[in-house]
């Protein structure tokens, strides 16, 4: 069976080195290329298609999601990892929209890395844990519900156009009470009127 050929698109030098050797370690991978910019990165590919590119995000000059749009565009059955210190959802969603098809941190292990490398070539998408759950969280908003049991009460009776004495007298508790959850309502979700707050709720699938 022929090698997986791995690029490497990695500016910090010690790094690049390292991955580059943890690629040639495995008797199934081979490190077609190793450089330290998206730019000299796709000067190659276009004379050859790598199996796999291993892309940092924090490049100098063209940055590794815009390159992964590039890499995509010229080769477009290249599997890309990015490999990164960033979690935040922005870059890992952008990442993946540009076409990643796997996201790890730079501190995964040897094998972790070596697996990935074999998974998305078999048509996986690995992920370290902490990113695939971000993920995950992305598509049950409700996870990250900011409101209380409590307030999800009150909001879901302002959704069905009950006044502030109508709620107080179903739940038991005082029209300043309800006042005060209105308040922390409005607040978490950033809104300052009930018709906010109702469509808001509705639209991340709070109620």
């Amino acid at each position: 069976m022929d090698k997986i050929s791995v690029c490497i698109v990695e500016d910090e030098p010690e790094l690049l080195k390292l991955f580059s050797q943890i690629i040639e370690s495995s008797p199934d991978l081979s490190c077609y290329l190793a450089v330290d910019n998206c730019e000299n990165a796709l000067k190659n590919m276009a004379d050859f298609c790598p199996d796999v590119v291993l892309m940092d995000i924090n490049l100098p000059g063209m940055n590794g999601i815009e390159g992964t749009r590039k890499v995509k565009s010229l080769c477009p059955n290249c599997d890309i990892i990015m490999l990164t210190i960033q979690e935040e959802n922005d870059y890992v969603f952008d990442s993946l929209c540009a076409g990643a098809s796997g996201y790890l941190l730079k501190d995964s292990s040897p094998n972790k890395i070596l697996q990935a490398i074999i998974e998305v070539k078999s048509g996986g998408s690995p992920m370290s844990p902490s990113i695939a759950r971000k993920v995950i969280k992305s598509f049950h908003p409700a996870i990250n519900n900011p409101l209380s049991d409590r307030e999800l009460e009150v909001l879901k009776k302002l959704t069905q156009g009950q006044n502030y004495n109508t709620i107080a007298n179903s739940l038991f508790i005082s029209g300043n009470t309800v006042k005060a959850h209105i308040k922390n309502i409005y607040r978490k979700l950033e809104v300052n009127s009930r018709a906010s707050a109702v469509e808001k709720a509705i639209h991340k699938r709070l109620i």
